[in-house]
Formats: structure tokens, sequence, C-alpha cells
């Protein structure tokens, strides 16, 4: 049966995504505590690579330099973390649901995320504080200004509200630009987390996919030094929109 086959090979992606998830959480518990910060980033590294090589998606990314920036990519995935992870490991900023997620929780608690609570100004202005104070430390910290994902064919607004950390932190802003890609090369929705499909649902989509690969795109960086949000928003969505998506 020529379905016997793919069908198997999804499963032992599957079985090994979950060893995989086993294996990154004892080292979060057990590594992380006595590591320095340049052993976790490697080790964050690394395990985003295993990862997606386990689900057999290609990476394909060039070098993005190691200095403090806040990274802005748009949002097409829950793999989009683990992509940009892959090509250089940053800290996150995450709605704060994700901290009640099982086990997913707390191992991106242990991953140097920041969590943004929803509808709090207080909250949000906490968190930018955050994300500036890990940029002057020189860390890369990355966002979605989006807020949500789409299905990757267009951009949605960015909220300039994410950006507030490069501004009080005098660091440029680094557009990235995500796309997921078939076999051929054409654009691919399988990797699409949207609507009303669930964790489980898009990783069998995937872990089933053969020949998928994630192109990420560095663009310039923008100068955040002394901007307002709303302007820095309008730029990167600019600069991603006109030499990413043609708009």
């Amino acid at each position: 049966d020529a379905g016997v086959v793919p069908a198997l090979r999804t499963h032992w992606r599957l079985v090994r995504v979950g060893l995989h998830l086993g294996y990154g959480l004892a080292v979060a518990a057990v590594v992380y505590p006595l590591a320095g910060r340049p052993l976790r980033l490697s080790l964050k590294q690394r395990w985003s690579r295993q990862l997606l090589g386990m689900l057999g998606v290609r990476l394909q990314a060039p070098a993005i330099a190691p200095m403090p920036a806040l990274l802005v990519a748009n949002h097409v995935s829950w793999l989009d973390i683990f992509a940009i992870n892959a090509a250089s490991p940053a800290a996150f900023v995450c709605k704060a649901d994700v901290r009640n997620w099982p086990l997913i929780g707390w191992l991106c608690e242990r991953a140097e995320t920041v969590f943004m609570p929803r509808d709090s100004r207080r909250a949000a202005h906490e968190a930018s504080g955050i994300v500036a104070a890990r940029l002057r430390q020189g860390w890369q910290v990355a966002v979605f200004p989006e807020g949500t994902t789409s299905d990757g064919t267009r951009l949605l607004p960015f909220h300039g509200a994410l950006l507030q950390g490069a501004i009080d932190a005098d660091c440029p802003v680094q557009p990235l630009a995500l796309s997921y890609l078939g076999r051929a090369g054409q654009p691919s929705l399988t990797a699409a987390y949207s609507g009303d499909t669930t964790l489980l649902q898009s990783l069998c989509c995937i872990a089933a996919t053969p020949g998928l690969h994630v192109r990420l795109d560095v663009l310039p960086p923008i100068d955040g030094r002394g901007a307002e949000r709303r302007v820095l928003a309008a730029a990167a969505l600019k600069c991603m929109g006109g030499q990413f998506y043609g708009k």
C-alpha cells in the first residue's frame, strides 16, 4: 500500500518529537539552572534545529549578527519560534496565556520568555521594561508585532506597543520575514496555525508533509533610537511588505 510508508514516517516523526520534548524538559530542569547564558543559548539553538530536522522541515536562513536587537517577524505558525531560535537563539515575547499551557508553558518560562498580559496597559508597560532591560544587557529579543498568526499570504497590522522596548533601549529593530515553502519552492499553507486548527492538528499536518522548508529572510535593520513606536511599527511593516511580500 502506497500510503503505509508515509503514515509510518509521520508516526515515527511524532514519536521522536514527543521524546525530544521530554529531553528538552529534562535539560531545562537540570542543566539550565547550572549553565551560563552562552551554553543555554547554544542548547536552545541545537534543540530547535533538531526539532526542525525531526519534523522533516529544512531551514533556509542566513547568519543573523549576534548583536543586541529586537527581532521583528511576521507570525505564521508555532514553528516560527523554533525557526528563529535555530538561526539565532533569542528571548521571545509571548502572550501570557501560554504560561498556563501544560509542559509548554513551563518550558517557555525556563527559556527566558517575556510574557505579555492582554488588556492591561500597566502589565504591558512592565513587559516593555523587561524587554528594554534585556536589550541593554546585550540580548536579542524577538516579537511578533501582528499579535496573532495569519496564513502567511498577507501581513496584518503591526502593534507599536511591542516595539517600545527597542526605543527605550536605543536598539535597532531587525525585521525577519518568514515563509513556508513546499518541495518545489512554492508557497505552502501546511504550517499555518490559524483559525480553528489545534496545536496537535498542526503538528500532525507538518509531520505528514514531505519536503517542507522554512525560509527566513533577514531584512535591513531599522534604527530605533528616538523613534515613535507607531512610526517604527509602520517602518517595519513597510520594510517587510515591500521587500518580502512585494506590496
